[in-house]
Parts: C-alpha cells; sequence; structure tokens
C-alpha cells in the first residue's frame, strides 16, 4: 500500500513530467503494477470492477408503475406483490424508497395555537448506566419538555424521578427555552 503522497508524486511524474511508468517505478522505488494500479485509481479505473444484474432489475419497472399509482405503500407491501410475481430475493427497500416519495405534509400543532401557550414534559430512561462520574451503576433518567407550537426541547439528565429533580427541570427548561408557556402537561 503506497501513501497519498506517493500516489500525488506518482501522478505528479506522470502527467506533468511525462515519465514512462517503469522509470516512475525504478525512481521511488515501487513495483511497475503499483504504478499503474495509482494511475487507474486516479483516472477512476477499477480493473476487475464488474457491475452485476440485480435480482430486482426484472421488477423494477412494476415497482415505479405502482410506487407511481400508490405512492405511500409501505415496502414490506411491495415486497409481498413481488414475492407474489416470482421475487426470489429480500432486498426491496432501496428500489421502493428511490421511487416518487408522496408530499410530506407538516406536522400538525397540537392544543395551543399561539407560541407558548402549552408544552409537554415527561422522563424518559430510567436505564442502569455505568458512570466515570458515579462509581456504581446509577439508574440515569432524562426530563424532556417540548413546546407545543414550535416543538423546541429541552432535555436535562438527573439520577433519579424525584418531584424536585422534576420541578428543576421544568425551572432549568424555561430558563434554557427563554420564557414560561401557559400551561403544561405531563405525558406518559
Amino acid at each position: 500500500m503506497i501513501s497519498l503522497l506517493q500516489r500525488a508524486e506518482i501522478r505528479r511524474l506522470f502527467y506533468a513530467e511525462h515519465w514512462p511508468v517503469g522509470t516512475i517505478a525504478d525512481a521511488l522505488g515501487v513495483h511497475h503494477e503499483t504504478v499503474s494500479r495509482a494511475l487507474n485509481r486516479a483516472r477512476g479505473i477499477h480493473p476487475g470492477l464488474q457491475i452485476r444484474p440485480s435480482e430486482l432489475d426484472p421488477y423494477k419497472a412494476f415497482i415505479a408503475t405502482t410506487l407511481e399509482q400508490y405512492p405511500r405503500l409501505r415496502a414490506t407491501r411491495v415486497h409481498a406483490m413481488l414475492r407474489e410475481r416470482g421475487y426470489p430475493g429480500s432486498a426491496v427497500r432501496s428500489a421502493a424508497t428511490s421511487g416518487p416519495s408522496a408530499p410530506r405534509r407538516a406536522p400538525r400543532r397540537s392544543s395551543g395555537s399561539t407560541p407558548w401557550s402549552a408544552s409537554k414534559a415527561k422522563w424518559t430512561g430510567g436505564t442502569s448506566a455505568p458512570s466515570r462520574l458515579v462509581p456504581r451503576a446509577a439508574v440515569l433518567s432524562c426530563f424532556v419538555l417540548v413546546l407545543s407550537w414550535s416543538r423546541a426541547v429541552y432535555a436535562r439528565f438527573a439520577l433519579d424521578q424525584t418531584l424536585e429533580s422534576f420541578l428543576r427541570g421544568h425551572v432549568e427548561a424555561f430558563a434554557a427555552l427563554g420564557g414560561i408557556p401557559a400551561s403544561c402537561s405531563m405525558t406518559t
């Protein structure tokens, strides 16, 4: 394996100085095939690389027309339809997702109709995680607060799920987000 500097020197000597491959190999102390490979790689030529036809090739037209008619169809359903038509393989997701996609809808705003009207808070996690700060395996929980209007998120990790940690999470979230919503509900 040659370094990037050697590869650059090979290209410079070949293209700028017009040295033959054998002369470059002798000057740099490498094999002439190494020089040829470095030059072919620079040209984008990879000898021996063949593009094999895929098992999915005969079915790509069917996938395209099906997804054109039904753009929200899932890859699992497309796979089932292909199996009915004799497709022996299992990989369909890349072909099914490369077709025309359904227009994406904007996420719906929940409950509040104005900024700072509502937020939702919850605890997540609660798994045992060894830490360098805590010598024993500690239960690590995450307090998450999401503003309903902007979907701004604040997250804070805690070693317990006490009321004090819950209220501290709210206070720090309001300070970090720069305001207090009119209402805040707890989700599970």
